[in-house]
């Protein structure tokens, strides 16, 4: 969910730019949907998963987290 939310901004800033909108729009949205989403998603897997594989579990927490990251980055560095 990382990875789509990352193209919608790189999607979004090939098509129009840097540019302030009036309104934040649908990839504005989608983003924000498909980050709060995965956060659900990813408390299970590491649930479920904990108990039986702890180093394994962390690793693909940290996997997880640095692509949250690398999703959100463009967005805070850029002001969109």
């Amino acid at each position: 969910m990382s990875a789509l939310a990352l193209t919608v901004v790189t999607g979004h800033l090939l098509t129009f730019g840097t540019a302030r909108a009036i309104d934040e729009g649908a990839a504005a949205h989608l983003w924000q949907l498909l980050m709060a989403g995965q956060v659900p998603i990813i408390a299970w897997s590491l649930l479920r998963r904990a108990a039986r594989e702890p180093r394994a579990a962390v690793a693909v927490l940290a996997i997880q987290i640095a692509a949250a990251v690398g999703a959100a980055a463009p967005v805070a560095l850029l002001r969109l």
